[in-house]
C-alpha cells in the first residue's frame, strides 16, 4: 500500500471512529433538567422540615439528612432518570446496614423517609402539573 492510500485508509478510519462515538451517544444518562428541578425540592423539603432523621439508629437534624441525600445523589447521579430512583437510591435504607432511614414527627411518630418523600413527591408533581 502507498504513502497516500494509507493516510486516506487511516483517515477514512479516524472519521468512523468518530462517528461511532457520536452515534452511541453518551455513555451515562443522568436526570433531566425537570427531574433534577424536582430531586432539588425533595432535597430543600427535607432541610426545611421540622423532622428528625434516624439513620443507622443515630439521630440526625433536616440540614445533615439533606447534606447526606445530596452527597448520595451526587454518588448515584448516573443510576438516577426519576425522581423515585432518587427515593429509592438515595432516601429509604442505609448502604452499609441495610436498615430503613426513618423520620421522626415533634410527637415522636415514626415513619420511612422513603414513605415521607413520596407523600411529598405526589404532592409536588399534582401541585406542578
Amino acid at each position: 500500500m502507498n504513502s497516500r492510500n494509507r493516510h486516506t485508509a487511516t483517515a477514512a478510519g479516524f472519521v468512523l471512529a468518530i462517528f461511532m462515538l457520536l452515534a452511541a451517544g453518551p455513555a451515562s444518562s443522568q436526570p433531566s433538567y425537570q427531574i433534577d428541578q424536582t430531586i432539588r425540592h425533595l432535597i430543600a423539603y427535607v432541610s426545611g422540615s421540622d423532622l428528625r432523621f434516624v439513620r443507622n439508629a443515630t439521630v440526625y437534624t433536616q440540614s445533615e439528612a439533606a447534606a447526606h441525600m445530596e452527597k448520595k445523589y451526587r454518588h448515584f447521579l448516573d443510576d438516577i432518570e426519576t425522581a423515585e430512583d432518587f427515593i429509592e437510591l438515595c432516601a429509604t435504607k442505609s448502604l452499609l446496614s441495610g436498615k430503613p432511614y426513618l423520620v421522626i414527627d415533634r410527637q415522636g411518630n415514626e415513619s420511612r423517609t422513603s414513605d415521607w418523600l413520596k407523600a411529598e413527591l405526589a404532592a409536588w408533581q399534582a401541585r406542578n402539573r
